[in-house]
């Protein structure tokens, strides 16, 4: 099964570099890794203290950016390697200011995982949620080096936990610790044999409650918002875009609404604002105008969404009519916003949560969107609820990173 492995490896390496001729995306992730050795060389020295954290993408990134930040402070000495895998994690955050070296991850081949940790040499390693590269964990366990899972989760319909799955399991040997984020993935670990298992939470509880503390202030929104209601639909895809026009086209004349889709592509832009009959304006065009005058606000770049929210009356957070599913709904739960979501959120564990402590509401067409939202902007002691329960599932899931660095102490 591992030969197959890295046969199925080495196959993908290949084909991928003919997908890339024809899709942009894929050549970010041929082209991005072409350099990756060299890059290591020259930043990297044979006496520097390194520690190796790997994310799968943007959202892993975040989800581990709390234990990155406390190990820098514990390990002043050391250089912090990040590594992605995707470049729709790499692409926006390479050029942060945590981390010595950002780079991709090169594919999981023996030789490629015996050349990056010889040139990283990491003294702890750390992967954050999922990805497990077998020829990577292989080798560190090989050179005997703390190897931790933060915010790990483990379903049943992962290779470990299926008849075949052996030399799957073989590789969690790896692992020093793992630190996972509910009971039910503990469990799932222990049940093939490993007891090296912390129940430590969700690190994204301890980001996003640090939102609060930062200045989230943006002077063009508190200029288009103008003291009046305002629901912002974050991460939208399509299929959400088609509810919330005909919504926002028969909404109540003092409500406004911000639309921060989670794709930008101009066509796509000019498609959902064709859609919507109030006056729109998108942040590309909003030098020189007077935001006040417009009912839709629609945001054509990335990396502002999270202070949007601090702006919300209501967020409504896309995804939920597609796979895999609804976006991050714990930055809009941290400003104590009532949130709205898509039918499809069994799978993020957060907004099971959310939905039964009934903070999160579920809609699946216009109509059911109308009567929540309505009922959310007319319902003064529904609304103060629904707030309630979001800002407190924040505070109360804190303290993931804390156990954390405190058991790797």
């Amino acid at each position: 099964m591992l030969f197959l492995y890295n046969l199925a490896v080495s196959l993908a390496a290949f084909f991928l570099k003919i997908v890339a001729l024809f899709s942009p995306k894929i050549k970010l992730f041929v082209e991005g890794r072409k350099n990756v050795f060299s890059i290591l060389e020259e930043k990297i020295k044979a006496d520097d203290k390194t520690i190796w954290f790997h994310s799968a993408s943007l959202g892993e990134y975040e989800q581990g950016l709390p234990v990155i930040e406390k190990i820098k402070e514990k390990y002043p000495s050391h250089k912090i390697v990040v590594t992605f895998f995707s470049p729709s994690g790499y692409e926006v955050r390479k050029n942060n200011n945590v981390a010595d070296v950002t780079i991709y991850l090169p594919l999981d081949t023996k030789s490629n995982a015996k050349k990056f940790l010889k040139l990283v040499h990491p003294e702890l390693a750390f992967f954050i949620k999922y990805e497990f590269w077998l020829n990577y964990l292989k080798e560190l366990e090989k050179s005997k080096t703390p190897t931790y899972l933060i915010s790990g989760i483990f379903r049943d319909n992962q290779m470990f936990f299926k008849w075949y799955g052996g030399f799957y399991r073989k590789a969690l040997k790896a692992f020093t610790f793992f630190f996972v984020q509910n009971e039910s993935s503990k469990q799932k670990i222990e049940s093939i044999g490993f007891t090296n298992v912390i129940v430590s939470g969700d690190t994204r509880f301890d980001r996003v409650a640090a939102i609060l503390e930062r200045d989230n202030k943006l002077g063009y929104i508190e200029n288009f918002k103008n003291n009046q209601p305002v629901i912002v639909f974050g991460s939208s895809w399509p299929k959400d875009e088609v509810l919330i026009a005909e919504y926002i086209n028969q909404a109540p004349e003092n409500v406004k609404f911000i639309i921060a889709p989670h794709n930008i592509k101009a066509d796509q832009i000019a498609e959902l604002k064709s859609q919507i009959t109030k006056s729109t304006i998108l942040f590309s065009e909003k030098e020189n105008k007077d935001l006040s005058k417009y009912d839709v606000f629609i945001i054509d770049t990335i990396g502002l969404l999270t202070k949007i929210y601090s702006y919300g009356t209501i967020a409504y957070v896309g995804g939920g009519f597609g796979n895999p599913g609804i976006h991050n709904i714990l930055e809009p739960a941290a400003f104590g916003i009532p949130i709205v979501i898509g039918p499809n959120y069994s799978n993020f564990a957060e907004a099971v949560s959310l939905v039964e402590l009934q903070g999160c509401m579920v809609i699946s067409n216009t109509v059911e969107l109308k009567k929540t939202f309505d009922q959310l902007l007319s319902d003064n002691e529904l609304f103060t609820k629904k707030s309630s329960i979001c800002k407190s599932f924040i505070q109360d899931n804190k303290g993931a990173t804390e156990t954390i660095i405190k058991t790797i102490s």
